[in-house]
């Protein structure tokens, strides 16, 4: 397969934001979202997807994270489609079971073209360093419409906010990465309607 890496670059009055990620890295990555726990977030998410990914954001975090958070999951998911061009090759679909001490968290993604979120996490903290709980879902709602993936994501145990949300990143990291991987006996689209 090519090299697959996307890009994009979008300007707001809410938020600035350059984003690339290389589907066929090895987890290294620049982030800089002005809010360190959702940085952390999204190293969890590149390094156990082993996506290559650099981001820099510039928003309007004197109001709230809602627009640097939510824009930033706009951006990645316009970069993941543009990486994956026609998906020609490609398992499509991903999941994943993960651990995190008293934690477990499902991802399922389905890269139909048709997108969705199936999302079932309550949080009992409303805020983790910076960024608001309620803004997990949001993150990915932008992700797997701007990515027109089917995205299912959901807490099967919890406990600890913390451990809840990094979980989620991470199991959608390893989902993705199955779902992008290449399937050597397929050379067209996976789909019986011939694209995706």
């Amino acid at each position: 397969m090519k090299e697959r890496i996307g890009s994009c670059a979008r300007k707001t009055k809410e938020t600035e934001i350059t984003l690339s990620i290389n589907l066929d890295g090895q987890g290294k990555n620049r982030i800089d979202t002005g809010i360190p726990f959702f940085d952390h977030m999204l190293d969890g998410f590149a390094r156990h997807g082993l996506f290559d990914l650099e981001v820099t954001v510039k928003g309007d975090l004197e109001v709230d994270c809602h627009h640097t958070i939510e824009d930033t999951g706009i951006v990645l998911g316009t970069a993941i489609a543009r990486a994956l061009g026609d998906k020609a090759g490609i398992k499509r679909y991903g999941f994943f079971i993960l651990p995190m001490d008293e934690t477990l968290a499902l991802s399922a993604v389905d890269l139909s073209g048709r997108p969705y979120l199936n999302y079932q996490a309550e949080f009992a903290a409303p805020c983790l360093g910076g960024m608001d709980t309620e803004m997990v879902k949001e993150f990915f709602y932008a992700v797997s419409y701007s990515a027109a993936m089917n995205l299912h994501l959901k807490i099967l145990d919890g406990g600890n906010s913390h451990h809840m949300a990094e979980a989620l990143f991470k199991a959608f990291g390893r989902a993705l990465d199955m779902a992008v991987s290449e399937e050597p006996r397929m050379k067209e689209v996976w789909s019986t309607k011939g694209s995706l």
